[in-house]
């Protein structure tokens, strides 16, 4: 009998989750609607939702018999700030990746104009250690700048990168309208890269990190000489950078 009482617990709590997890995505939902989805009698639905209501976790959305998240979530959270931090929620993430790719992973953030990388991780195969942690970069030069840019309107990206874009190498794409284009066609990709365009013979993949809100807010990216990591290469490893991306995110509170 304690094992049955001990199986209907956990089913509980799982169906709980299941419901917050319902209305975060959905933003809200009724009591038919939740009851479809778990599985079970709208009675049950009903009984679960007011026993998360009765603790804050949801509220009614006025008089519709509709549920929304409520705010008690928020004190919740409140205590664990400082575990939503992109290099804590990342680090063992890029170590993954750096470990398949062999190769160094990149984490980054946008630092007014510039993209500054704030972990680091190399590869089996990296042989010159090559510190980028701290060091700003330029955004339309590198795979991580390009992948912060993706959402962002033409216009706004305009006014990040300022009336011209500097040349580093022969690769570098000093024209917005073409660096636009590929911007775009990155984000239909959903990853970004470099070949040879913030230092010569240095090609580059990145795919963005996105916050609980959707919004783009750092990228994961995987570096290494063009001798390594051509085109063929970095079409190969696209979709490991796209997949570490979307843990951090996960682990970031994005529910996709």
């Amino acid at each position: 009998m304690g094992n049955d009482s001990s199986a209907g617990g956990v089913q509980s709590v799982d169906r709980a989750i299941t419901t917050l997890e319902i209305l975060a995505r959905d933003g809200e939902a009724g009591v038919g609607e939740v009851a479809a989805i778990l599985g079970v009698h709208k009675s049950t639905a009903s009984r679960l939702l007011g026993a998360l209501e009765a603790r804050g976790l949801v509220e009614q959305a006025g008089d519709r018999g509709r549920y929304t998240l409520g705010f008690g979530l928020l004190r919740l959270a409140g205590a664990i700030p400082g575990q939503l931090d992109l290099t804590k929620q990342g680090s063992a993430i890029c170590a993954e990746l750096a470990e398949q790719a062999g190769e160094t992973v990149n984490l980054a953030v946008l630092q007014g104009s510039q993209v500054v990388n704030v972990h680091q991780v190399h590869g089996q195969s990296t042989i010159t250690v090559n510190n980028w942690v701290g060091r700003p970069t330029p955004l339309h030069a590198t795979s991580s700048g390009k992948a912060l840019l993706a959402e962002l309107s033409h216009r706004a990206r305009a006014a990040l990168l300022g009336p011209e874009l500097q040349a580093y190498t022969p690769a570098t794409l000093t024209d917005l309208v073409a660096l636009q284009q590929e911007i775009d066609v990155g984000l239909s990709n959903g990853y970004a890269v470099t070949i040879g365009e913030y230092e010569a013979g240095l090609n580059a993949i990145a795919a963005g990190i996105r916050s609980f809100g959707g919004a783009i807010i750092g990228a994961v990216s995987v570096s290494g000489p063009a001798y390594r990591l051509g085109p063929q290469e970095l079409s190969q490893v696209a979709p490991a950078v796209v997949a570490a991306a979307a843990k951090i995110s996960e682990r970031m509170g994005y529910l996709g």
